[in-house]
């Protein structure tokens, strides 16, 4: 009886002890849950038995979920992020935390092996550096997108060598991307939707950036022309077109809708300056191969004017014309010399070159693979990624790779980064239905008999 009565605190420790144990896992948060699944999958929880995946499954955080050969599952986060997990892969929940409106909602997820294809929520929309994916090869930062992710050891090219189509150049489509940001910095397109942009962050034509107080960024385009905005700047790309191979059939056309911008004009400008032009409420700026700053406030910028606000020219390298509305003749502005057109009164010659607070553009360091491709072979060992829309960072040791809509990106086991010449078939004619689909089930069967949306990554 004694030795009895010995045993019970001693029973009830190692009780205490296992549900201690335990209660990570038991109360780990809730994650999301599945929405889809073909085959054979499961996804475990740390310390417990695997649950096999079907429609309605809880996901916790630290679940890992595996998918078999032929399976695949459709998972929705609680943020609204949801995934596709493709057949033989294994990705790990290992960090989520999502409370609604909270400001440190974040994930980390871990790609094991195999694939997903994601749309992402509210997390990585809200917070630049919240949401990631970590690989054995790079980690994959996460800014509101849609996008596709594959580990590649050779089951890749497999499945590229049994598509017909011929692959297809992986152009980027942006006409600028954003380096040396400060602050806030926001982008709107011509629909009104407004995205925050961060370093690597994709400007489309038709849109207008727009920089918080403080905060500046230099956009580099792809013809090499470089436009620094400074605080409270609102700056719109109306036009850029731009071939390589044709630069003096190239276009760009922009607007200064205000503040401070400092540009240094690229290619396009050298072969054929007719084609670019810079325009404000006050004046319009024609180029001719040039370095000038504008600071534009008060009528320029179609707010009330006060008799010191209006438009300052100067230009620092080159030379520019100014056209005034309702004028005819054009000024020349050669390298160190200056105007202002104020709200009121004649235009003033102006001497000295203006405070600007910024840097010159061709002072700012450029990543050399923000536009550069290069050949990667569908063979390669590796992680690759397709950006359907938004803009993902591809991270590793050695180096970073920003890619926007539409734009493929590999990450090799040695640590290179590189944005391949042409879009790995694999990725293109992925036949696995996206996250989004309405009828997965239909879209697998489609896809196993080989019939493919003409729309598949696009």
């Amino acid at each position: 009886m004694r030795a009895a009565q010995r045993r019970i605190p001693w029973l009830a420790s190692l009780a205490f002890l296992a549900l201690a144990l335990a209660a990570p896992f038991t109360h780990a948060q809730s994650a999301g849950e599945v929405e889809f699944s073909r085959g054979v999958g499961f996804a475990q929880t740390p310390g417990e038995g695997p649950r096999t995946l079907g429609r309605g499954l809880a996901l916790r955080e630290g679940d890992r979920l595996t998918t078999s050969e032929g399976a695949s599952a459709i998972i929705r986060l609680n943020d609204g992020t949801r995934m596709t997990v493709r057949p033989n892969s294994e990705l790990v929940l290992q960090q989520y935390q999502f409370r609604e409106n909270a400001p440190d909602n974040s994930f980390l997820l871990q790609l094991v092996r195999g694939g997903l294809r994601a749309f992402t929520g509210v997390i990585s929309k809200n917070s630049p550096n919240a949401a990631r994916i970590q690989t054995s090869t790079a980690t994959i930062g996460i800014r509101g997108t849609d996008f596709d992710a594959r580990l590649c050891s050779g089951d890749c090219a497999q499945e590229s060598s049994q598509i017909p189509d011929a692959a297809r150049p992986n152009a980027v489509q942006a006409s600028a991307k954003i380096v040396g940001a400060q602050g806030e910095i926001f982008a709107s397109n011509a629909a009104g939707e407004r995205r925050r942009l961060v370093n690597g962050g994709s400007v489309y034509p038709g849109d207008v950036v727009e920089t918080s107080r403080g905060g500046q960024a230099v956009l580099a385009f792809r013809d090499e022309t470089r436009i620094t905005l400074g605080s409270q700047t609102r700056f719109r790309v109306d036009n850029f077109v731009y071939d390589n191979g044709n630069a003096g059939d190239g276009r760009f056309l922009a607007s200064i809708l205000r503040g401070s911008v400092r540009a240094l004009t690229g290619l396009i400008a050298r072969a054929n300056n007719r084609n670019v032009g810079f325009s404000t409420n006050t004046a319009t700026i024609g180029i001719r191969g040039t370095g000038f700053d504008v600071q534009c406030t008060g009528p320029c910028a179609g707010e009330p004017g006060e008799p010191d606000t209006g438009l300052t020219l100067w230009t620092w390298l080159g030379a520019i014309e100014v056209g005034q509305a309702g004028q005819t003749a054009l000024q020349v502005l050669q390298a160190g010399q200056g105007l202002f057109i104020p709200a009121t009164g004649p235009i003033q010659p102006v001497l000295n070159q203006p405070d600007m607070n910024t840097p010159r553009p061709d002072q700012v360091d450029v990543p050399g693979n923000l536009f550069s491709a290069g050949d990667v072979n569908d063979a390669s060992e590796g992680l690759f990624v397709f950006v359907r829309d938004g803009h993902v960072e591809i991270a590793t040791a050695r180096e970073v790779l920003h890619l926007g809509r539409g734009e493929a990106g590999f990450a090799g086991t040695a640590g290179d980064t590189i944005r391949p010449t042409f879009v790995p078939k694999f990725l293109d004619f992925d036949r696995i239905p996206l996250p989004t689909s309405r009828n997965p089930m239909l879209s697998s069967i489609l896809g196993e008999s080989g019939i493919r949306s003409a729309q598949v990554c696009k």
